[in-house]
């Protein structure tokens, strides 16, 4: 658990650089309340401006005479690319080889240098906090603790925006963003019940909650739901989400696609994939005993391209 003086920390040190996004209610066929945190509005269009801003613009100047290193499919990235520019030190970031080219696109755009891997690579990046050849402080996009803490300042706001939710849904990747809301808002409301939903084409906390808490490894298949889903559970990040984590929901892809449709027709919001999952589970009726909920909206970047096909009725 992220302590709450930590998140308080971060929400000052990134009070210049990210948004307090709205909470807007979706006006869905559904039997409950239903309100989205729209993280696609921040500058660089996700919720990955907030860890990265508290974790590069805490850092000590010595920790930054490198420069800065991460690891990321894309959202990350940019957060880390455009907190380094505002510290006037380069980025490097490690990318998968699936990462789509729109997030490339801005990573360059702010400045970052993309080293692009096989998947295997890119995990083992994570997994190690490292990659060989290159320095820098290495910001972990999930495992840090200030980045954690910055991704709580979505539950601090969550807390001042609705009075009597009971339910979050949260797009789970590495699991950093639910750690870091779960942290905030349940030590206030304990009550609240927290949710991860990730795809079923790479859902190993959905998996290890099935087999009774025992980490369970899956298969991986990569989908336009690029920011979310692995084949493994990060055990530092566990450690913290397991303790905070009331249940967790595998969404199909075919599911994603239609959050992405009701979200764009109802909203005129762009969602990614990994950003319609809390909404794909919310209105799919999986939660149960829940009265208002809300689901994290975490990013809007996604290929023009993929999102057109989408919203013509494909399910990528």
């Amino acid at each position: 658990m992220i302590e709450l003086a930590e998140i308080n920390r971060a929400r000052a040190a990134i009070a210049d650089v990210a948004i307090v996004t709205p909470l807007v209610r979706l006006q869905a066929d559904t039997d409950v309340e239903l309100y989205l945190k729209l993280e696609t509005l921040q500058p660089v269009n996700s919720f990955k401006i907030r860890g990265a801003g508290s974790a590069v613009l805490q850092a000590t100047d010595d920790e930054l005479r490198g420069g800065v290193l991460t690891a990321s499919a894309g959202n990350m990235a940019q957060g880390v690319a455009l907190a380094a520019r505002l510290r006037g030190v380069p980025a490097t970031i490690v990318v998968p080889d699936h990462a789509p080219e729109a997030k490339l696109s801005a990573i360059a755009r702010l400045g970052g240098r993309v080293i692009k891997v096989p998947y295997d690579a890119w995990w083992n990046t994570l997994l190690e906090g490292r990659f060989e050849g290159e320095g820098g402080m290495f910001v972990h996009p999930v495992a840090d603790r200030r980045v954690m803490a910055g991704n709580g300042t979505i539950g601090l706001e969550l807390l001042e925006q609705l009075s009597d939710f009971d339910a979050i849904v949260v797009p789970y990747g590495g699991g950093g963003l639910l750690t870091g809301i779960a942290s905030a808002v349940k030590a206030h409301r304990p009550k609240v019940k927290v949710y991860g939903a990730e795809p079923a084409t790479g859902a190993p906390v959905t998996a290890t909650l099935a087999a009774g808490g025992t980490p369970t490894t899956v298969e991986y298949v990569p989908s336009f739901v690029d920011g979310s889903g692995s084949r493994a559970l990060l055990p530092d990040v566990w450690a913290h989400a397991s303790q905070l984590l009331d249940g967790a929901f595998a969404i199909p892809t075919a599911e994603t696609a239609a959050a992405v449709r009701l979200i764009a027709g109802r909203l005129r919001v762009i969602a990614e994939g990994a950003g319609a999952l809390a909404t794909a589970a919310a209105v799919s009726g999986r939660i149960e005993g829940a009265r208002k909920i809300v689901c994290i909206v975490s990013g809007g970047n996604i290929d023009s391209a993929v999102f057109s096909r989408i919203l013509n009725g494909e399910d990528e």
